[in-house]
């Protein structure tokens, strides 16, 4: 019976095994991972932190006994020390010192990525806090018992900081959110719509500190302050959430990679070795906003790659057909979504590139409840005119609207194609000249 056996057990590894045990019967599959639990949903993490969700049961869909009752054998809490891909064998060393030489005919590598560490004086104090596995979330759930933290100090304004900022703040802490970028969220939006993320925490009570780069926490055996190039904060915890980097420790000298570190992987998720495959956050992605090889870690990324990996090492040909990270955030409910390339970005990356902006209410005027405005952003390439990417900003819940610009940005459709686009009118849902409509009618 081949063996296929699976390198961590996350949301790309686990889609992976599931895939290989609900359809590949003639399969033997294994799987190592070195945590002790499997599944866990970082992206509720906040929620949790904020007493928006009473535990942290709901945020596991898998389990070693799961994936063990389909037929996969798992081996928890244990650490692979080296992979011979010449002879196709894996050691690995369990929790108690226990050494096993797992033979495979295919490998799966779903190592995932790392929290970025900056090597800085007083990293090591007390309170110093990583979040990114259940453990990292338990323990400052555990610590935040302690009345006497009363300031938290969040380091880097993307998706993870915000969210946390904001979790904190509802948790009844202070806090202040810093940042050496001049904004938050930078990455995934303009600054017409980061200012809009920025107001919002401003008004709920997070200092904002952006432009600053963190020089070093210090503190006697606690972390008591932190120490920027421009001020100082008292804190009693720091929370790093700076980024993460792909987790290639495994054949890095072997395996081509990225620019980044991932592990450079074709569209059928195979690495530069020949029955070795990679997913989610140690890999990388087709990017079909800019045409060409990315890094973009996305748990739905994550697992539409351990889907085509499965397939591909069980013998099914099947190859990605891109993505365009699209991604949302919502905070004291400000929803702001958006896909492909930023203005900003787009013009970073070599393209003559435009945005087309509106801003109207979501549904017909004479609505008088429940109605708010939206912001969107439609950018585009002046010469091919093709969607290069979409942002939208309001109250309501427009996140639906992000799919049909990703399958744009997927299928290369220009933004004329959109400007006279079959959209559907009732006033209980939208107006009949909508915001898409005259976004894309307000293009040069």
């Amino acid at each position: 019976m081949e063996k296929v056996v699976v390198i961590g057990a996350n949301h790309a590894g686990t889609a992976a095994l599931n895939t290989i045990l609900d359809q590949y019967p003639d399969k033997e599959v294994i799987a190592f991972d070195q945590n002790s639990n499997i599944s866990f949903l970082g992206c509720g993490m906040a929620l949790w932190i904020g007493k928006q969700i009473s535990s942290s049961d709901g945020l596991f869909y898998s389990d070693k006994k799961t994936l063990e009752e389909k037929g996969a054998k798992v081996y928890m809490e244990t650490e692979v020390d080296h992979v011979d891909f010449d002879q196709k064998i894996i050691y690995a060393t369990d929790k108690s010192g226990e050494k096993y030489e797992q033979p495979y005919d295919k490998l799966i590598l779903a190592t995932g990525s790392l929290p970025v560490v900056p090597q800085i004086e007083g990293i090591h104090l007390e309170n110093v806090q990583l979040v990114k596995l259940f453990q990292h979330a338990q323990e400052v759930i555990d610590k935040l018992k302690d009345d006497s933290i009363r300031h938290v100090t969040v380091i880097g304004a993307g998706y993870i900081g915000v969210e946390l900022a904001e979790a904190f703040k509802r948790n009844g802490r202070e806090v202040t959110l810093i940042d050496c970028a001049d904004t938050c969220l930078g990455g995934y939006f303009d600054p017409e719509f980061t200012d809009r993320m920025a107001a919002r925490l401003k008004d709920n009570g997070v200092h904002l500190a952006f432009g600053e780069t963190v020089k070093k926490l210090t503190g006697d055996k606690k972390v008591r302050k932190v120490i920027t190039d421009k001020c100082e904060y008292d804190t009693d915890m720091v929370v790093l959430a700076i980024g993460f980097c792909p987790n290639n420790e495994i054949g890095k000298e072997r395996l081509e990679l990225f620019r980044n570190g991932a592990y450079l992987v074709n569209r059928s998720q195979e690495t530069s070795v020949k029955d070795v495959y990679a997913v989610g956050d140690c890999a990388t992605v087709y990017d079909n906003a800019i045409q060409d090889t990315n890094y973009i870690a996305l748990a739905t990324n994550a697992v539409r790659s351990g889907i085509i990996a499965a397939h591909n090492a069980c013998g099914t040909k099947l190859e990605t057909v891109g993505v365009q990270g699209s991604n949302a955030i919502s905070i004291w409910g400000l929803h702001m979504i958006s896909t492909g390339m930023t203005l900003t970005k787009a013009c970073k990356n070599g393209y003559d590139a435009a945005a087309t902006d509106f801003e109207d209410y979501q549904k017909a005027l004479f609505i008088e409840n429940g109605n708010y405005k939206v912001k969107i952003r439609i950018v585009y390439d002046k010469k091919t005119r093709i969607v290069l990417g979409a942002q939208l900003c309001s109250e309501y819940d427009v996140s639906m609207a992000i799919h049909m610009f990703s399958l744009a940005i997927q299928e290369q459709v220009t933004i004329d194609k959109l400007k006279l686009l079959d959209i559907f009118f009732l006033p209980h849902f939208n107006q009949p000249y909508n915001y898409i409509t005259m976004a894309a009618l307000s293009a040069d």
